[in-house]
């Protein structure tokens, strides 16, 4: 393989639609702050894709995690149990409201919060459960839900990644009491920055309304429901500007195709790469039959004692991006000061070890594709 090939990165967001000329109608219009008719027209589309009741658009998924913080009353003290195998905002929503995340171990096979396990980490302090959807592949739901609601429980959905994606025919973001999306650049659906808080909870909806403006009750004043706005409750300023908005629409209008794409280039991941799961090298996802995901992540778990970051190094070589993934949060310093631990979480240790995630975006090519396959088979 020669080492002067044209580089796969690792995620290309690209143009797939109209987004120059809605950016242009923005910069053209007197409205370029948040909530103007793009972000009005992308909460609507959203809404009637996923079937719920709100969307509100928000600068970030982290946002909306911290606008679902906020809602479920977290207050100094309170535990949220969660997985260890996350980005650090699911815990830092948790962790700015002065509460604690307790981290619980995942499923061997699709990596997520094992629902089995949630039961054990439950105290009388105990308020939430965040579910994080990985790789686009939804938790085991109807159980966590049943749980939840025995337990008096708000279930929030970390559904950054997993926007499309299903469990037993329902859409991922509207499977829980709340939900974070997230359309940052390395998502499936991309503005650059940007988000969306989601709820099918009327009370939770009303109220986010206000915590995403700052605590007031400015939305109902522009809607001519009182004569001023003024301070209701706590919030922050979680509005992303038009100009955001411009660039997801967009995107949205192609939610399908660009869905469709990523589904076919996982797809011949995974069968490209059966060799060397049949031989024992490595171990390819795992999509339990009640789940459809959106191919949002294709991952390969290395066999225990090969070197990763060998593997890593070597595909950088012939110009082929292919990074780890999350370093376990209970782990980092972070956790060890703010969080705690129910178990060892020893399946979390070893299999985030393990992990390469390939290069996956609507613009690779098949043969690019087919030439991260064939180093990796000749590495491997």
């Amino acid at each position: 393989m020669k080492s002067d090939l044209r580089p796969v990165d690792f995620f290309a967001p690209g143009v797939v639609g109209r987004e120059r000329d809605y950016v242009a109608e923005v910069l053209a219009s007197k409205k370029w702050g948040g909530d103007g008719q793009f972000s009005k027209r992308c909460a609507s589309l959203i809404e009637a894709t996923l079937c719920a009741h709100t969307a509100l658009l928000t600068h970030s998924g982290t946002a909306a995690l911290e606008m679902a913080a906020i809602l479920a009353g977290l207050e100094p003290g309170d535990e949220v149990i969660m997985p260890s195998f996350t980005f650090v905002s699911t815990a830092n929503a948790v962790v700015l409201r002065r509460a604690i995340p307790v981290f619980v171990d995942i499923r061997p096979d699709t990596l997520n919060l094992d629902e089995r396990l949630i039961e054990a980490a439950i105290t009388p302090r105990t308020r939430a459960v965040i579910v994080v959807h990985y790789a686009g592949v939804c938790c085991a739901m109807d159980e966590i839900n049943q749980l939840a609601s025995r337990r008096g429980l708000v279930v929030i959905e970390d559904a950054a990644q997993a926007y499309l994606a299903t469990y037993r025919g329902k859409p991922a973001g509207a499977l829980g009491d709340m939900a974070s999306i997230s359309f940052h650049e390395t998502k499936n659906l991309v503005s650059g920055e940007g988000g969306a808080f989601i709820t099918n909870n009327a009370e939770f909806a009303r109220r986010a309304e206000i915590v995403r403006e700052k605590g007031t009750d400015r939305s109902r004043f522009l809607r001519g429901e009182v004569d001023k706005y003024s301070w209701i409750d706590i919030g922050s300023s979680y509005l992303p500007s038009e100009l955001i908005a411009a660039v997801l629409l967009a995107q949205l209008e192609r939610q399908t195709e660009i869905t469709a794409r990523r589904l076919a280039l996982w797809n011949r991941y995974h069968e490209r790469l059966s060799g060397i799961e049949s031989d024992g090298r490595a171990r390819r996802p795992v999509v339990p039959p009640d789940c459809e995901h959106n191919g949002h992540i294709y991952y390969l778990l290395l066999n225990q004692g090969r070197n990763r970051e060998s593997i890593i190094k070597d595909l950088r070589k012939h110009g082929i991006v292919t990074p780890f993934h999350y370093v376990p949060l209970h782990n980092s310093p972070g956790g060890l000061r703010f969080g705690r631990c129910c178990g060892d979480l020893a399946k979390t240790v070893d299999l985030a070890s393990r992990l390469i995630r390939l290069p996956l975006h609507a613009g690779l090519t098949d043969g690019d594709l087919d030439r991260v396959c064939e180093t990796l088979i000749e590495l491997l």
